[in-house]
């Protein structure tokens, strides 16, 4: 199962990014994960869509349509999702071939608010309703204290640790029930 994660930091020593490798850590051992890069796409602008896709936006496209599902590693910037990642979504969702329509997906992230990334996870959900991404809904991860649970680059909360686990578990089981209808 190929797997594409899009993270929604930039920053090198991100806790989103720390997730991504934990993750990666915990995968099931048929799974590949992938990170699509979004730090090269430009900003959106349809008078350069016209003139067709920057290449940057052009290889995540091509990611997405390799790949058997996604996981979206997000963390919260003012309530929502970071205009990155919301960037990224915008550009590779315009037509032809919307690369998105009909993925399985799954969603966790890392936040050093109280709340971890539950905003933002839900607002990344209406953009995947939209955009016909079917995603896992349970369990939801979401780290919140985000500082508390990362030691030296690893996470170390066994509680997050499980989550993640099962939902990489439940999202390699959801795409293997999505491509059998």
């Amino acid at each position: 199962m190929k797997v594409l994660a899009m993270v929604g930091s930039l920053r090198k020593g991100s806790y989103n990014k720390l997730l991504l490798q934990a993750a990666i850590e915990l995968k099931p051992k048929d799974m590949q994960i992938e990170s699509g890069d979004i730090g090269e796409i430009p900003l959106y602008d349809e008078d350069v869509r016209e003139k067709g896709f920057p290449a940057p936006v052009q290889k995540l496209r091509e990611q997405l349509r390799a790949a058997d599902a996604l996981l979206f590693v997000t963390p919260e910037y003012n309530y929502t999702i970071p205009g990155v990642l919301k960037n990224a979504i915008d550009w590779c969702s315009r037509p032809p071939e919307q690369p998105f329509n009909d993925k399985p997906a799954a969603m966790l992230g890392a936040s050093i608010s109280r709340l971890g990334t539950a905003r933002a996870q839900y607002h990344l959900r209406q953009s995947c309703v939209y955009l016909n991404i079917h995603v896992l809904n349970q369990p939801e991860v979401m780290v919140a204290d985000a500082a508390k649970h990362f030691e030296a680059g690893k996470l170390t909360d066994e509680n997050a640790r499980k989550l993640i686990t099962q939902l990489l578990l439940n999202l390699e089981a959801w795409a293997m029930r999505l491509q059998k209808r």
